[in-house]
């Protein structure tokens, strides 16, 4: 007898329902979106970094976690390249191509789409600037190692600040062209190193390339550069009223998988993840950032096979001195962070970010 007036009530009050569902806020769109890539970082070289830090990594902060397809269209395993192409611009291309399609059409990359929607925009790495990473993100060439063709690009102005190595390919080339000074007459500020950048700083747009060559790895004493490399090119991009993209890249845990190197793994993994630290510690306090952790591919098949939690030990092995195909992890946080979950190809990293952004994905 008690079941049909609940039923009455449930039903005089489902319009009222429905009505309160559709006022409920929708999920907010982030402002800004940071995509921190480890190059060749895979599950096996995050446990071993988490046993070798005390069992504690800050990626342990993320609660939403996905599993990303690495493979490239003409090969089962990636490069770099390819990887960080399919990430910046959403299409497949072959090993070696930096932002072209495989016939070879420039692709419009997120970092290029946020510069042309008046969005502040950033990258931070421990290569080369011009390296196959970073050079997906704003140039447009056949073969990655043209690293003075990938300079070249860099007058387009999409990139409104840079920090890493590279300065060989604006100086000393082949073409006796001078690039710092092509991009002063732009309007960059040009420093060689962080430090200067930081105490003379006046402008949003400058080239930090605080090394003729990559940076120098942990072992060789770069110290906390990438963490604070990252604070400073944030703290001048979230001056742009309309949000901003950042890409930040550990690029060296890659070398010491072609090496086969587990210390180097080790110590370049623990700054990537230091670096994810105060990327967070922003975004917690923005509450208006999308952050993004993943990796270009695995490198090494590297795998933990014991140690000791209490005396930090890894005992590890490789299987490869090159790149893999297995899946890679990724991690998010913030608005829209919801979307990264599950299993996906690298290109739809590019269709969620633009998806975040509220940006529209051009007509084929």
């Amino acid at each position: 007898m008690t079941k049909k007036p609940v039923i009455i009530l449930v039903a005089l009050m489902l319009p009222f329902i429905q009505s309160f569902h559709k006022l409920e806020p929708q999920q907010e769109k982030p402002k800004n979106i940071i995509l921190m890539i480890g190059d060749g970082m895979g599950l096996s070289q995050i446990s071993a970094a988490l046993i070798a830090n005390g069992n504690k990594l800050n990626m342990e902060r993320f609660r939403h976690i996905g599993l990303v397809k690495t493979f490239a269209a003409d090969n089962l395993v990636t490069k770099s390249g390819a990887a960080a192409t399919a990430f910046a611009s959403g299409t497949k291309t072959k090993n070696g191509f930096i932002g072209l399609t495989q016939s070879r059409k420039p692709l419009h990359s997120i970092l290029e789409i946020a510069h042309q929607r008046g969005l502040g925009t950033g990258l931070v790495v421990t290569s080369y600037i011009q390296h196959a990473t970073p050079a997906s993100f704003y140039a447009h060439v056949p073969d990655r190692y043209d690293y003075e063709g990938i300079t070249l690009d860099l007058l387009n102005g999409s990139v409104d600040i840079a920090v890493g190595g590279g300065r060989k390919f604006f100086e000393k080339r082949k073409d006796e062209l001078s690039l710092l000074d092509s991009l002063e007459k732009r309007g960059y500020e040009i420093f060689n190193s962080l430090s200067k950048a930081e105490k003379k700083s006046n402008s949003g747009r400058m080239m930090v390339i605080a090394n003729h060559d990559h940076m120098p790895p942990m072992h060789a004493g770069r110290g906390k550069y990438l963490s604070k490399a990252a604070e400073f090119t944030i703290d001048k991009l979230k001056k742009n009223e309309n949000g901003f993209f950042l890409l930040v890249e550990g690029s060296q845990i890659d070398w010491g998988g072609h090496a086969n190197d587990k210390e180097y793994i080790i110590n370049e993994l623990i700054d990537f993840d230091r670096a994810i630290g105060r990327v967070l510690d922003f975004a917690e306090a923005d509450g208006n950032t999308l952050v993004i952790v993943t990796a270009d591919h695995e490198t090494g098949g590297f795998s933990v096979e014991g140690g000791s939690l209490q005396n930090f030990e890894v005992i590890g092995d490789f299987t490869s001195a090159e790149h893999t195909a297995t899946m890679v992890p990724l991690f998010a946080f913030g608005p829209g962070s919801e979307a990264f979950t599950g299993i996906f190809d690298n290109t739809d990293i590019f269709r969620k970010m633009m998806a975040a952004y509220a940006f529209e994905l051009e007509k084929p």
